[in-house]
């Protein structure tokens, strides 16, 4: 049995993670400290897929702090553009931030009809010498024609629930990590991490 560590690194720089995160993780009574408290820069995501980049981040943030590290790579792929943006979400409009990327997924859209999409997310927790430990999730919906709600980050505004009858970005903190990608995704890293640690 490994022993349980007092503090793991919390691989992203990303300021909507970095509030929603630690809130999943609470149950694990465990500190969560942020990569750059540690000086640690973002690491570079050279994968093409989500459970590669997510490995990447939290290798590169365990080899930096020598401390366990979790990271999440997560986006959005929506049917009607063979999945894209995909792993490319964060970056879909050249690093122009959230807006622009919702602004050119808007634009791809124009005139779409099927507007089927889905958020996926993978979650690696790295401790030093270890073997990862790796969890998934996917949360399906549809590609609103224009932003609604103020709440959350990225493509909330856009996507919409319909089992909720409104977008991400309306549900309240709790509900949407109850029900999202990346909720999904750290539910079932902490049950690793609980048998690991148990």
């Amino acid at each position: 049995m490994s022993r349980r560590p007092d503090k793991i690194v919390m691989a992203t720089s990303n300021p909507g993670k970095i509030r929603e995160i630690p809130r999943m993780l609470e149950g694990l009574g465990i500190e969560i400290v942020a990569q750059s408290e540690f000086g640690v820069s973002d690491a570079d995501e050279t994968g093409t897929t989500f459970a590669e980049n997510s490995l990447i981040k939290a290798q590169h943030a365990a080899d930096a702090t020598d401390l366990p590290a979790i990271a999440d790579d997560s986006g959005l792929a929506v049917d009607a553009l063979d999945g894209a943006p995909g792993v490319y979400s964060a970056r879909y409009a050249d690093g122009a931030g959230d807006e622009a990327n919702n602004d050119k997924l808007l634009a791809a859209l124009e005139g779409v009809k099927d507007r089927g999409a889905a958020f996926h997310c993978v979650a690696t927790f790295v401790a030093p010498g270890d073997v990862p430990l790796v969890a998934a999730g996917e949360w399906r919906g549809t590609i609103l024609h224009q932003r609604q709600g103020d709440g959350g980050f990225g493509y909330d505004p856009l996507f919409f629930v319909p089992e909720c009858g409104c977008s991400s970005a309306e549900l309240p903190p709790v509900e949407k990590n109850a029900r999202s990608h990346r909720g999904q995704a750290l539910r079932k890293l902490v049950e690793l991490l609980e048998q690991k640690y148990a």
